[in-house]
């Protein structure tokens, strides 16, 4: 029976969530692709490559400069090595106290049940406004 990928991704989400990182990260295939959303707060390096590089500059940074940050799913879909999950960013920037309520869609390819590319889609203006214009 092929793997059912969407779990896979279910159970990033559910690590992320929890805070542990560890095995967010250890879903993730060595070589895996992080492709930020264009104009995003965190772009600049896009895309990141490795695990590392996904955890120094995406998920401390994230942890870093926001408060009570969320990426919580409302929908995941998936057919083969191709999974798409819809849901919302929530959190608040530290600096501005300013609060986010963003949909995000991210899209995830899967080889031999890890994570090998991650696109992510959301609503840059939000995080812009929120931080006051920091990332400018």
């Amino acid at each position: 029976m092929p793997h059912d990928y969407r779990k896979t991704v279910e159970q990033f989400y559910q690590a992320y969530a929890r805070k542990d990182l560890a095995t967010a990260l250890e879903l993730l295939d060595p070589q895996v692709e992080l492709h930020a959303a264009e104009n995003f707060i965190y772009a600049s390096g896009s895309p990141y490559i490795g695990p590392d590089a996904i955890h120094d500059c995406i998920f401390a940074r994230l942890d870093a400069d926001w408060e009570n940050f969320t990426a919580i799913p409302e929908e995941i879909l998936g057919a083969g090595e191709v999974v798409i999950a819809r849901g919302r960013y929530r959190g608040a920037f530290k600096v501005t106290g300013s609060k986010i309520n963003a949909e995000f869609v991210h899209v995830f390819r899967s080889k031999v049940s890890k994570i090998v590319i991650l696109h992510s889609y959301t609503d840059t203006a939000q995080f812009k406004d929120a931080d006051g214009g920091q990332w400018m």
